[in-house]
């Protein structure tokens, strides 16, 4: 009785450790895609920002201030319509871990559910045939 026991809790910690690790390797896949977003959008933004500041040093007239001021509103525009765009990507990215967080948890408890129904199954079946 005692072996029957301890194999079942093994089973049990073995299939908690698989389903542990595969919960933490989905989440860190969607942290990884979230912080290559992130980083993507930060990389345009300083580039599209560095080039807006060496035009800036090199306005010298009223005319060029102009331009500057034109093309300083459509720098912002881009930015501000690329972190939208970041933040809707990153959103779906969450998810569809989350998503695949609940399958796991989802799988976990039918895994839970057939490991206490089936021997429940075979003490009345053994019930019944006697």
């Amino acid at each position: 009785m005692t072996q029957q026991l301890n194999s079942q809790i093994f089973a049990y910690a073995k299939q908690l450790t698989d389903s542990a690790f595969k919960a933490q390797s989905v989440a860190l896949k969607g942290l990884e895609k979230v912080a290559e977003l992130q980083i993507k959008a930060l990389e345009k933004q300083a580039e599209v920002t560095a080039t807006f500041f060496t035009d800036a040093f090199e306005a010298r007239d009223m005319d060029g201030l102009r331009a500057l001021w034109e093309k300083g509103t459509a720098v912002s525009r881009e930015n501000a319509e690329r972190a939208v765009a970041v933040t809707q990507e990153i959103i779906a990215v969450t998810q569809k871990t989350a998503e695949s967080l609940n399958a796991l948890v989802q799988e976990q408890q039918q895994a839970a559910n057939d490991a206490v129904a089936a021997p429940v199954a075979a003490v009345k079946k053994a019930a019944a045939g006697k």
